[in-house]
């Protein structure tokens, strides 16, 4: 037998991919030959604990992935770290079991896990969510405290210790005032940022606050409260909890998903964009299928979802996912064809869709047609030669529908969202410098790049530059399609970024030499290529060599903020950019 390994624990207070309630999960790694053998034996040490500890009612979940698995049993709230010790012994119990040797009894390790349980119990807390869930109002809890009800409507009390928040007493909490607002999740592998901004500025053109958290921020109003990555639980915490909130638009990217859960139990709608080929080998992911049935996860609380028709692999999982009975939400599907063969048959059976026809952005809900504003007219959609802001714009109608937003606010508000650096930055913007076009995108992997390129092979060049990096954590055949993605532009030169931020693990050169070998073997010149010791020295080297007609392209991630300072710079013939020709995100 193979040494098998605990790779992670962690405690997952909301809905996540293994069950619909919090618990307690490790992944593990065995070989595939050990697997059954030891997930047997973790069952069996786990259920001894629990009976001996009287801890009644668990539900055990198994996610079996290459070379081990994800074993997770459920926990009250006010457990959840108790859980992790439960699920910790029971995983070395397995071990010592199935390799021959005598595994601990419980009683050895009773008495110090009953004391976890002890010091974390909290009556109260369990009984204000039984109460919300009662009055059918949300309930948070974390570090920073306990709520109830979201934006406008919240209540939030003080957390006390971080591991022991005490809530108030039910009684105390003055619940005719408590209620939610309306709630959307926003989700997929790219377009989830611009399809959150999008839809705050509708909401804004609806006479009501958005409050927004997203990779670059979190925001209420037209006020940026925090800057940062914000796309996790915690972020969208920060939204519910703001009373200035009318309406909440969550980003909710795959980590947080996998790591804690989604922030909230209930949602009134979602979107899952598309998925792509990124993150694989985290968290017990391995293919597009796993990323998708980790974005549907949204579905699973969502009372209306919005699904990208144009995704095989995501209409595909979401099929299976309804079959299984985990996702129940009312879907409308979004596409850039009206033919679409899932589309068509959706609406003849009385279905919502938002399709493009003859260049119109149109809601479709079985027989019926509104049209909402021409793709042209969409300042994103690039005069609507950008199809997959097209996608975002089409989601953002489905989205909006859903909760409520009138056909006019609608229009009104993807009409005037203009996508600048101020509004979306980093995400698709055009610049002239010296007779040369600059396009700063945030894509970040094969997919995205692949929409980044196909813009770029729409506009002339002379010559065409390009700066390419990628972060330690993608595995080597991710950041080769990255490459494999930009080769069809065939770039004349080619600068190999280094990110010291997001090596990850990797040594320096490491995956820029693997983005330069596979340049190579599509049938580059070696050249054509340079080294940058940063993001942003890469990025000055490529404007040194830029000259009129050329075309260049820069995908920045580590010194976004930096990248874009520069380029709002004059340049040497006192350029500015292109105001009026922002290039959407191809990322998100």
């Amino acid at each position: 037998m193979s040494t098998p390994t605990l790779r992670d624990s962690r405690r997952v207070p909301g809905v996540n991919l293994l069950f619909d309630a919090p618990g307690a999960v490790i992944d593990v790694g065995f070989s595939d030959a050990d697997g059954a053998a030891l997930i047997g034996a973790w069952q069996e040490q786990l259920a001894r604990m629990l009976d001996a500890l009287g801890w009644e009612g668990a539900a055990v979940r198994v996610r079996r992935f290459p070379g081990g698995a994800s074993l997770f049993f459920s926990a009250p709230v006010d457990g959840l770290y108790a859980a992790t010790e439960i699920n910790e012994w029971a995983w070395a119990a397995a071990v010592a079991a199935t390799n021959g040797g005598d595994p601990p009894t419980p009683d050895e390790s009773r008495e110090d896990l009953e004391g976890f349980m002890r010091r974390e119990r909290e009556p109260s807390l369990t009984a204000l969510q039984r109460e919300a869930a009662r009055r059918g109002v949300s309930f948070h809890v974390d570090h920073k405290g306990v709520s109830v009800g979201s934006g406008t409507g919240a209540q939030v009390f003080a957390a006390g210790d971080p591991r022991h928040p005490v809530a108030p007493r039910v009684g105390d909490v003055n619940w005719a005032a408590v209620h939610d607002v309306p709630t959307v999740l926003v989700t997929g592998s790219n377009g989830k940022t611009t399809t959150v901004r999008l839809l705050a500025a509708v909401v804004r053109a609806w006479g009501k606050v958005p409050g927004f958290n997203t990779t670059d921020n979190i925001v209420v109003g037209d006020e940026v409260l925090d800057e940062g990555d914000w796309s996790g639980p915690m972020g969208a915490r920060a939204v519910l909890r703001n009373r200035r909130v009318e309406v909440a638009v969550l980003e909710t990217a795959r980590g947080g998903i996998l790591r804690r859960g989604l922030a909230v139990r209930r949602a009134d709608a979602a979107i899952v964009t598309n998925v792509a080929e990124d993150h694989f080998g985290e968290w017990g992911i391995f293919d597009t299928r796993g990323i998708a049935e980790t974005k549907l996860v949204v579905g699973h609380v969502a009372r209306r979802l919005a699904i990208n028709a144009d995704d095989p692999v995501l209409v595909e999982a979401l099929e299976a996912e309804r079959r299984a009975g985990r996702v129940t939400a009312d879907v409308g599907y979004f596409a850039l064809d009206p033919a679409n063969p899932v589309v068509r048959p959706h609406l003849a059976r009385g279905g919502t869709a938002a399709v493009l026809e003859g260049g119109d952005l149109v809601f479709r809900h079985g027989a019926r047609r509104w049209r909402v504003a021409a793709a042209k007219d969409v300042p994103i959609t690039l005069s609507g030669m950008a199809r997959y802001n097209i996608a975002n714009a089409l989601g953002t109608v489905l989205l909006a529908s859903a909760i409520g937003v009138p056909g006019d606010a609608i229009a009104r508000g993807l009409v005037g969202f203009k996508g600048t650096p101020k509004e979306n930055p980093g995400r698709g913007h055009l610049f002239e410098r010296d007779g040369a076009r600059v396009i700063v995108d945030f894509a970040h992997n094969p997919h995205g790049m692949r929409a980044l390129i196909e813009t770029a092979r729409a506009m002339p060049a002379k010559r065409k530059i390009v700066v390419l990096g990628q972060a330690g954590d993608r595995d080597d055949e991710s950041i080769r399609g990255l490459a494999r993605e930009t080769w069809p532009w065939r770039p004349d030169r080619v600068i190999l970024k280094e990110m010291e931020k997001y090596l990850r693990g990797r040594r320096p050169g490491e995956a820029t030499g693997l983005i330069k070998d596979e340049l190579v073997k599509l049938g580059a010149d070696p050249s054509i290529f340079s080294h940058a010791p940063t993001e942003l020295a890469a990025v000055e080297r490529a404007l040194e060599e830029a000259g009129p007609g050329d075309l260049v392209l820069l995908p920045v991630h580590a010194e976004r903020d930096g990248v874009l300072e520069l380029m709002e710079r004059p340049s040497h013939g006192d350029a500015v950019p292109e105001r009026d020709a922002w290039i959407p995100s191809a990322a998100s």
